[in-house]
């Protein structure tokens, strides 16, 4: 009987430990007979923390983070773990800024974990910068005690924290916030910007150390450039006729679809070629709309039919009957994951044709987040497409 429980608890423990890998269906029989918890959660997410510093000096760091959203998302929409595409959750917090309760830290969180891209398009563009007090650590332990990072060992848990004073200010040590993010799984990654060295000798690299993350240091006064393809219009063109399949719902559907139209336009402020880069993410899985759009809601396996109420569909479907709504329902999904489809396919040729184009600067907020991401995402076992 001893010799059977220790193989046991050997084999729990060898699964415990082995993060996004095939299982066998023994193995997974053993491990819900001994402990039920430990069962795998049936989603698995990227959780990406940004804290950003919107002290004065930050303007350019702001608008790198604006104008490089949508690549990052797309590159993550490429993520895999064990043949599954995890989900994304994204947190902002700001730090450093005058305008910020002093006795708080002088932090604020902008968003929660949030699927929803366009509220995090949203908040990041309402973002702006006053001169202030830049305290690291605080602000690291403010997003581990604040944000639900969960206990998923498959989940990628990750600080991305940015700024350019000293890491050690304030009256958290960011030592005793690195041990907590240990105790989370949370890796922290430290983007100094300024001088490599500088950020050295300033406490930044220590800090990433700690928890076996990256450290980076980009210039961030450096002007994000797109380039544009000959594919861009007709994907502009896409994105249009993409907008037209969502069907809104509920009290907040016709604000969300404004708010949708409205994120498109300040992609766009950056450069068409930015406002495609938007159109390509909404046609990625990662770009759900389940609160407000009857398409997603109804693919959630909560949802019923029967607790749609008549004050909440919109005009086209009220006093329709079940069947009618799943019909209408069924035809606009077919429509929009043919336009997703095509957005998709000429994404492949777009990518193709900007990575012969583009001038490879590696000193910016984009590529330091990916970098980063990928390495660490390598350790469990993520691949890319």
């Amino acid at each position: 009987m001893k010799s059977t429980l220790k193989i046991n608890l050997l084999l729990l423990g060898f699964l415990c430990l082995t993060a996004c890998q095939a299982k066998t269906k023994n193995q997974d029989t053993a491990l819900a007979i001994h402990n039920p918890k430990t069962e795998k959660p049936s989603q698995q997410f990227i959780k990406v923390a940004l804290l950003l510093d919107t002290s004065n000096s930050m303007d350019g760091l702001i608008d790198q983070a604006k104008a490089q959203l949508w690549e990052i998302v797309n590159e993550l929409s490429y993520a895999k773990c064990d043949d599954a595409k995890p989900n994304l959750q994204i947190a902002l917090y700001e730090y450093g800024n005058d305008n910020l309760n002093g006795d708080e830290g002088y932090i604020r969180q902008v968003i929660g974990f949030s699927q929803d891209l366009d509220e995090i398009s949203k908040e990041l563009f309402s973002l702006t910068t006053q001169g202030g007090n830049e305290f690291c650590g605080h602000v690291i332990k403010t997003s581990l005690n604040q944000l639900k990072w969960d206990n998923n060992p498959d989940d990628l848990k990750l600080i991305f924290i940015a700024g350019n004073e000293p890491f050690t200010q304030g009256h958290v040590s960011y030592k005793d916030a690195s041990q907590l993010a240990h105790t989370k799984d949370v890796t922290v990654n430290t983007i100094f910007c300024g001088d490599y060295n500088q950020g050295i000798s300033s406490y930044w690299k220590d800090g990433a150390d700690l928890t076996h993350g990256n450290y980076m240091a980009i210039n961030h006064n450096y002007e994000t450039v797109h380039v544009a393809s000959p594919y861009d219009d007709t994907i502009l063109e896409l994105n249009n006729k993409l907008n037209s399949t969502y069907v809104a719902y509920g009290s907040s559907g016709r604000q969300k679809m404004a708010l949708q139209s409205e994120q498109d336009k300040n992609a766009k402020t950056y450069s068409e070629a930015n406002a495609v880069s938007r159109a390509v993410s909404k046609s990625s899985h990662l770009y759900k709309n389940k609160s407000w759009d009857l398409i997603d809601a109804t693919e959630d396996e909560s949802f019923e039919y029967k607790s749609l109420k008549e004050i909440d569909l919109p005009k086209e479907l009220k006093g329709k009957s079940e069947s009618e709504i799943k019909l209408y329902l069924s035809k606009k999904r077919e429509e929009r994951e043919q336009i997703q489809t095509q957005i998709q396919d000429l994404n492949l040729k777009r990518k193709q044709y900007v990575l012969k184009q583009q001038k490879h600067d590696k000193n910016n907020l984009e590529n330091a987040m990916l970098n980063a991401i990928k390495t660490q995402a390598k350790k469990k076992n993520y691949k890319w497409d």
